[in-house]
């Protein structure tokens, strides 16, 4: 369960739907980005059920904040929030990953209502976000644009120019989220790079830059807000430090989560442990 005081207790029960919709898809596959989704799920549901101004049933409303997820593989996660916004359909959660689903494993604009872009090669996210903000600027409208982003992807050299470029722009229309796990493909995120602290380095590029628990909601619901209401002209980040695999004690358990397998022995134990 995430970490909440009790002020948010209706975020508590989206995300723990979040988590269970994510489960059912990767249960059809036996495996997938599993880690990555239970972890973000807090985060998820305080975008769509707290900070976000969208229509499910009109998901290219133009005046509806944008939500684009840079990570593709995270799909699954976006996906589990848009049935629980009711965007997309529960009863797609069996087609996941399959031929001609409109549910594919790595998020893609043109297979899903309410995918904003086509997430994968990392790094890229960002700056479709910085030109998105300054379309929307340019045109008045005060829609948001959120980007979700990973710590791996805070190796990149594109990411690093989206963030100046935001800054010349002057894009208070911008909030980027870092999901900040500490996990690549390769290991943990800090041994991959020489790391320095990740808000400091933000605000020392002209960002308005918050560090949070990222399965703390009522941490997440402060910053978002805090985020939201921010003065200066400037684009604003929240680096959430998530834990992979959240709310599921015997998947956290594992030592290798980037990519999980469950077997089908162990399904049932997997969403008991969810809802203990």
């Amino acid at each position: 369960m995430a970490g909440h005081t009790g002020s948010n207790t209706s975020l508590a029960r989206r995300a723990r739907a979040i988590r269970r919709n994510a489960l059912r898809m990767a249960e059809v596959q036996g495996q997938g980005y599993i880690g990555q989704a239970l972890g973000v799920a807090d985060m998820l549901a305080v975008t769509h059920f707290h900070a976000m101004r969208y229509r499910p049933g009109e998901p290219e409303w133009e005046g509806r904040d944008r939500f684009y997820l840079s990570i593709g593989h995270y799909a699954i996660a976006l996906y589990a929030a848009m049935i629980e916004a009711g965007i997309l359909p529960e009863s797609e959660i069996a087609t996941y990953g399959m031929d001609d689903s409109r549910l594919p494993m790595s998020g893609m604009a043109s297979y899903t209502p309410g995918m904003e872009i086509t997430g994968g090669s990392l790094g890229h996210g960002l700056g479709i976000a910085v030109g998105a903000a300054l379309g929307l600027k340019r045109k008045r409208n005060p829609a948001v644009v959120y980007n979700m982003l990973s710590d791996g992807e805070l190796g990149e050299g594109s990411t690093w120019e989206a963030v100046m470029s935001a800054v010349q722009w002057k894009l208070d229309n911008l909030i980027a989220v870092v999901d900040f796990n500490n996990q690549q493909a390769d290991g943990p995120t800090r041994d991959a790079l020489a790391r320095t602290p990740e808000a400091a380095k933000w605000r020392a590029f002209g960002w308005h830059a918050q560090e949070v628990d990222g399965n703390d909601l009522d941490a997440l619901v402060a910053a978002f807000d805090a985020a939201r209401g921010h003065p200066d002209p400037q684009p604003r980040v929240i680096i959430c430090n998530t834990k992979m695999c959240k709310g599921v004690p015997f998947l956290e358990a594992r030592e290798i989560t980037h990519f999980v397998r469950v077997e089908p022995e162990e399904w049932q134990r997997v969403l008991a442990d969810l809802d203990d």
